[in-house]
C-alpha cells in the first residue's frame, strides 16, 4: 500500500471489477478517458487476467479513501509502457466515484504516484495525455507539476468532431525541486 494523507493506494483484486464496469458505462466518466463503447463484465474480467500477466510496476493501483472503520474505492490510476532504457512511463488516471470529484483526491493520487514513480522506480520523466475538453485535469495535473510539452492536433474524434490531445510531462528534477528535495 502506498499512504497519503486522505487516501491510500492499492493493487486492484478481483471484487474491485463490478465497481469498474459501472464506472466505465457511465458517459460522464468515461467523457475523458480513451474508452468509447459499453463494457461487459465479462471484457473487464478478461481485462483482468491480462492485467495480472503485465510487469508488477505496470499495474493499476486503486485509489481509496478511509470510510467508517474500512475504505471505499474511488477511483484508479497506473504507469504504463514503462521504458527502462530511458526512464520514461505514461500515467493514466480516473475518479470513478462522481461525489468526489473536484475534492483534490485526483491531485493527491497523482503526487503519490509520481513519489512512487521518482523514488521506487527511479524514473526520470512520467508523460500523460488530455483532452482539451477536460480542463479540470489539466488543472489537476499542473497542481502536482506537470507542464504542457505539446498538442496532438485533432488527435481524438469524439462526438462527432476532432479534439486535440495536451501531452504534459514532469521530470524526476522538476519533482524533485518542488518538493523540496534539490
Amino acid at each position: 500500500m502506498i499512504y497519503g494523507k486522505r487516501i491510500r493506494l492499492r493493487g486492484v483484486e478481483n471484487e474491485d471489477l463490478p465497481q469498474f464496469v459501472a464506472w466505465l458505462n457511465d458517459p460522464e466518466v468515461i467523457a475523458n478517458l480513451e474508452m468509447y463503447r459499453p463494457l461487459s463484465m465479462a471484457e473487464e474480467r478478461q481485462w483482468y487476467e491480462g492485467m495480472l500477466k503485465r510487469p508488477p510496476d505496470e499495474r493499476p493501483m486503486v485509489i481509496e479513501i478511509p470510510e467508517g472503520d474500512g475504505w471505499k474505492m474511488i477511483g484508479n490510476l497506473s504507469l504504463m509502457n514503462i521504458d527502462w532504457r530511458n526512464r520514461v512511463a505514461e500515467l493514466g488516471i480516473f475518479i470513478g466515484d462522481k461525489a468526489y470529484w473536484n475534492q483534490g483526491y485526483g491531485t493527491e493520487a497523482l503526487k503519490l504516484l509520481l513519489r512512487h514513480a521518482f523514488e521506487m522506480l527511479n524514473l526520470n520523466r512520467v508523460f500523460l495525455r488530455v483532452y482539451e475538453t477536460n480542463p479540470r485535469a489539466m488543472r489537476a495535473y499542473q497542481k502536482a507539476g506537470f507542464v504542457v510539452e505539446g498538442r496532438d492536433r485533432q488527435g481524438e474524434f469524439r462526438n462527432g468532431r476532432y479534439w486535440d490531445v495536451i501531452r504534459m510531462s514532469i521530470l524526476r528534477e522538476e519533482w524533485m525541486s518542488a518538493e523540496g528535495q534539490d
